[in-house]
C-alpha cells in the first residue's frame, strides 16, 4: 500500500545548484596529455570530501550551553569538531536545512542563519525526492519523519560523503541503517555515510 507523497513546499526548489567540476583531457600529443593527465590527477588529490550538514548540528553549535548533561557534551564536541575539523572537508547543506533553521526563536534563528551563509546549498531534484518516498514507502522510516528522510536522500543523489547529524532516531540509527543503505542501492546510489562530529574525527 502506497503511503501518500511528500508534500514538499516549493522553496525546496529552489536550492542553489551544487558546484561542478569539470576536467576536459585535450588530445594535443603525448606532451599536452600528460600534462592535462597530471593537472587531472593534482585536483582529485586536493579535493576536498564533502559534508553534508544537517539541520541539528547547526542547532548544537549555536544553542547556548545546556543543562542536559548529554546535549551539552554534544554542543562541546559539536563546537570542536566545527574549528578543528570542518576545514578539512567541503561543508554543504540544502534549502530544507535552510527552512529548518529559521524556525522558532528568531534571534536563535538569526544565528543558525549566520552560520549557513557561507555554506553551499545542494539542488533537492525530483529524484531526491523519488528517494525519500522510497524510505517511508518501505517503512525504513515513519511518515513523520519525511523531513528526515530527505535530508538523506539530498546527500545520496547529489553523491556526498557524509552526513553529519545528531539526529539518531531517524537517521543516525544504527537499527535503520543497514536497510536505508539497502534501498539507496536498489535504486542506483552509493549509501552517503551517515554520522555524527564525534565520528568523523581523524585518528
Amino acid at each position: 500500500m502506497l503511503h501518500e507523497p511528500l508534500r514538499l513546499s516549493e522553496a525546496y526548489y529552489a536550492a542553489t545548484p551544487c558546484l561542478r567540476i569539470e576536467c576536459n583531457l585535450r588530445k594535443r600529443g603525448m606532451q599536452s596529455r600528460y600534462h592535462y593527465m597530471q593537472k587531472y590527477i593534482n585536483l582529485k588529490l586536493t579535493m576536498k570530501e564533502k559534508v553534508y550538514v544537517e539541520t541539528s548540528v547547526i542547532s548544537y553549535l549555536t544553542s547556548r550551553p545546556s543543562r542536559d548533561i548529554v546535549i551539552a557534551g554534544h554542543q562541546q564536541i559539536t563546537q570542536e569538531w566545527w574549528q578543528n575539523y570542518r576545514d578539512k572537508f567541503a561543508l554543504v547543506a540544502s534549502q530544507l536545512v535552510i527552512q529548518e533553521a529559521s524556525a522558532g526563536d528568531s534571534i536563535a534563528a538569526e544565528r543558525r542563519l549566520k552560520i549557513l551563509e557561507t555554506i553551499e546549498l545542494l539542488e533537492a531534484r525530483e529524484d531526491s525526492l523519488t528517494l525519500a518516498q522510497a524510505f517511508l514507502d518501505f517503512k525504513i522510516m515513519p511518515q513523520k519523519a519525511a523531513e528526515d528522510a530527505l535530508h538523506i536522500a539530498i546527500a545520496v543523489t547529489n553523491g556526498i560523503n557524509y552526513l553529519l547529524t545528531w539526529n539518531c532516531k531517524h537517521i543516525a540509527n544504527a537499527l535503520m541503517r543497514r536497510e536505508i543503505e539497502s534501498i539507496c542501492r536498489s535504486q542506483g546510489y552509493e549509501p552517503v555515510i551517515i554520522c555524527t562530529p564525534e565520528e568523523l574525527i581523524e585518528r
